[in-house]
Protein backbone atom coordinates (compact mmCIF):
# COMPACT_ATOMS: atom_id res chain seq x y z
CA UNK A 1 0.00 0.00 0.00
CA UNK A 2 1.42 3.39 -1.07
CA UNK A 3 -0.08 6.46 0.93
CA UNK A 4 0.16 9.90 -1.73
CA UNK A 5 -0.11 13.07 0.36
CA UNK A 6 -0.94 16.75 -1.04
CA UNK A 7 0.33 19.53 1.53
CA UNK A 8 -1.40 22.96 1.83
CA UNK A 9 -1.46 26.13 -0.36
CA UNK A 10 1.37 27.52 1.17
CA UNK A 11 3.71 24.83 2.70
CA UNK A 12 6.26 22.00 0.92
CA UNK A 13 5.62 18.59 0.53
CA UNK A 14 7.59 17.67 3.79
CA UNK A 15 6.27 19.44 6.17
CA UNK A 16 6.45 18.15 9.72
CA UNK A 17 2.65 17.49 9.99
CA UNK A 18 3.61 15.25 6.43
CA UNK A 19 6.68 13.54 8.09
CA UNK A 20 4.70 12.51 10.89
CA UNK A 21 2.08 11.57 9.47
CA UNK A 22 4.71 9.58 6.62
CA UNK A 23 6.52 8.03 10.11
CA UNK A 24 2.71 6.55 11.03
CA UNK A 25 2.41 4.66 7.62
CA UNK A 26 5.67 3.46 7.39
CA UNK A 27 5.21 1.72 11.08
CA UNK A 28 1.82 -0.20 9.31
CA UNK A 29 4.50 -1.18 6.21
CA UNK A 30 3.14 1.13 3.49
CA UNK A 31 5.00 3.16 1.25
CA UNK A 32 5.07 7.09 1.15
CA UNK A 33 5.11 10.08 -0.99
CA UNK A 34 4.75 13.51 -1.40
CA UNK A 35 4.57 15.62 -4.55
CA UNK A 36 5.97 18.99 -4.65
CA UNK A 37 3.44 21.36 -5.34
CA UNK A 38 5.30 24.80 -4.45
CA UNK A 39 4.65 27.37 -6.77
CA UNK A 40 1.68 25.83 -8.01
CA UNK A 41 -1.27 28.07 -6.95
CA UNK A 42 -4.26 26.69 -8.90
CA UNK A 43 -6.13 23.63 -6.72
CA UNK A 44 -6.91 22.08 -10.31
CA UNK A 45 -3.66 22.69 -11.88
CA UNK A 46 -2.44 20.79 -8.50
CA UNK A 47 -5.27 18.23 -9.34
CA UNK A 48 -3.95 17.18 -12.87
CA UNK A 49 -0.46 16.71 -11.52
CA UNK A 50 -1.82 14.24 -9.04
CA UNK A 51 -3.56 12.47 -11.58
CA UNK A 52 -0.52 12.41 -13.80
CA UNK A 53 1.12 10.92 -10.88
CA UNK A 54 -1.11 8.19 -10.61
CA UNK A 55 -1.48 7.41 -13.84
CA UNK A 56 1.81 5.22 -13.21
CA UNK A 57 0.94 4.17 -10.24
CA UNK A 58 0.51 0.19 -9.44
CA UNK A 59 0.03 -0.49 -6.31
CA UNK A 60 -2.94 0.59 -4.15
CA UNK A 61 -2.80 3.95 -2.83
CA UNK A 62 -4.67 6.43 -0.11
CA UNK A 63 -4.79 9.82 -0.69
CA UNK A 64 -3.71 11.72 2.18
CA UNK A 65 -4.38 15.64 1.40
CA UNK A 66 -4.08 18.78 4.04
CA UNK A 67 -6.00 22.18 3.46
CA UNK A 68 -6.25 22.95 -0.59
CA UNK A 69 -4.11 19.34 -1.02
CA UNK A 70 -7.06 18.15 0.82
CA UNK A 71 -9.51 19.87 -2.38
CA UNK A 72 -6.55 17.83 -4.44
CA UNK A 73 -7.41 14.75 -3.05
CA UNK A 74 -10.81 14.27 -2.60
CA UNK A 75 -11.01 15.60 -6.31
CA UNK A 76 -9.12 13.22 -7.81
CA UNK A 77 -10.37 10.77 -6.26
CA UNK A 78 -13.49 11.22 -7.62
CA UNK A 79 -11.97 9.95 -10.97
CA UNK A 80 -9.29 7.32 -9.17
CA UNK A 81 -10.20 4.15 -7.43
CA UNK A 82 -8.02 5.03 -3.86
CA UNK A 83 -8.30 2.41 -1.08
CA UNK A 84 -9.02 5.21 1.16
CA UNK A 85 -8.79 9.73 1.67
CA UNK A 86 -7.52 11.22 4.70
CA UNK A 87 -7.91 14.81 4.87
CA UNK A 88 -6.85 17.23 7.35
CA UNK A 89 -8.97 20.78 7.76
CA UNK A 90 -10.10 20.26 3.97
CA UNK A 91 -10.43 23.55 1.78
CA UNK A 92 -14.34 21.91 0.79
CA UNK A 93 -16.78 24.29 -1.13
CA UNK A 94 -14.43 26.95 -1.44
CA UNK A 95 -15.55 30.16 -3.77
CA UNK A 96 -14.15 30.30 -7.27
CA UNK A 97 -12.53 26.75 -6.85
CA UNK A 98 -13.89 25.02 -9.73
CA UNK A 99 -15.25 21.71 -7.58
CA UNK A 100 -18.22 22.86 -5.14
CA UNK A 101 -19.73 19.15 -5.42
CA UNK A 102 -17.63 16.22 -3.87
CA UNK A 103 -18.71 12.61 -3.91
CA UNK A 104 -16.05 9.39 -3.04
CA UNK A 105 -16.24 5.68 -4.13
CA UNK A 106 -13.94 5.05 -0.65
CA UNK A 107 -14.09 6.04 2.59
CA UNK A 108 -12.77 9.25 3.51
CA UNK A 109 -12.10 10.26 6.97
CA UNK A 110 -11.61 13.99 7.84
CA UNK A 111 -9.77 15.90 11.01
CA UNK A 112 -10.60 19.63 11.43
CA UNK A 113 -9.83 22.01 13.94
CA UNK A 114 -12.61 23.97 15.83
CA UNK A 115 -10.78 27.09 15.65
CA UNK A 116 -9.94 26.88 12.46
CA UNK A 117 -10.01 30.57 10.59
CA UNK A 118 -8.97 29.42 7.27
CA UNK A 119 -11.62 27.11 6.25
CA UNK A 120 -14.79 26.78 8.01
CA UNK A 121 -15.80 23.62 10.08
CA UNK A 122 -18.98 24.26 8.81
CA UNK A 123 -17.63 23.04 5.36
CA UNK A 124 -16.37 19.50 6.36
CA UNK A 125 -19.14 19.38 8.64
CA UNK A 126 -21.57 19.80 5.46
CA UNK A 127 -19.28 16.89 3.21
CA UNK A 128 -19.26 15.16 5.80
CA UNK A 129 -22.89 14.69 6.56
CA UNK A 130 -24.01 14.68 2.59
CA UNK A 131 -21.05 11.92 2.06
CA UNK A 132 -21.73 10.04 5.40
CA UNK A 133 -17.97 10.42 6.48
CA UNK A 134 -16.19 9.76 9.63
CA UNK A 135 -15.71 13.50 11.00
CA UNK A 136 -13.48 14.06 14.10
CA UNK A 137 -13.62 17.60 15.28
CA UNK A 138 -11.04 18.40 17.41
CA UNK A 139 -9.42 21.13 19.32
CA UNK A 140 -6.85 23.28 16.90
CA UNK A 141 -6.88 25.93 14.98
CA UNK A 142 -6.14 25.17 11.00
CA UNK A 143 -2.82 24.03 10.91
CA UNK A 144 -3.74 21.16 13.81
CA UNK A 145 -0.21 21.81 14.81
CA UNK A 146 -0.72 22.05 18.74
CA UNK A 147 -2.97 18.70 18.09
CA UNK A 148 -1.14 16.70 16.54
CA UNK A 149 -0.58 14.05 18.67
CA UNK A 150 -4.61 13.56 18.32
CA UNK A 151 -4.42 13.77 14.77
CA UNK A 152 -1.07 10.66 14.56
CA UNK A 153 -4.25 8.74 17.05
CA UNK A 154 -6.40 9.04 14.68
CA UNK A 155 -4.56 8.59 11.40
CA UNK A 156 -3.31 5.37 12.87
CA UNK A 157 -6.45 4.07 14.20
CA UNK A 158 -7.76 5.20 10.25
CA UNK A 159 -4.59 2.87 8.68
CA UNK A 160 -5.68 0.31 10.87
CA UNK A 161 -9.25 -0.13 9.98
CA UNK A 162 -8.16 0.53 6.18
CA UNK A 163 -5.30 -1.78 5.61
CA UNK A 164 -7.71 -4.66 7.66
CA UNK A 165 -9.81 -4.70 4.76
Amino acid sequence: MKLVFSHRKESGPWGSKIRALAETAKGHGCAVDSLDYEGLMDPDERVARLANYLAQEQDEFILVGSSMGGYVSLVTAMDHTPKAVFLLAPALYIPNYKHQAYRASCPVEIVHGWSDDIIPVENSIAFAKESESTLHLIVGDHRLNSSLDQVLRIFDSFLRAVLSK
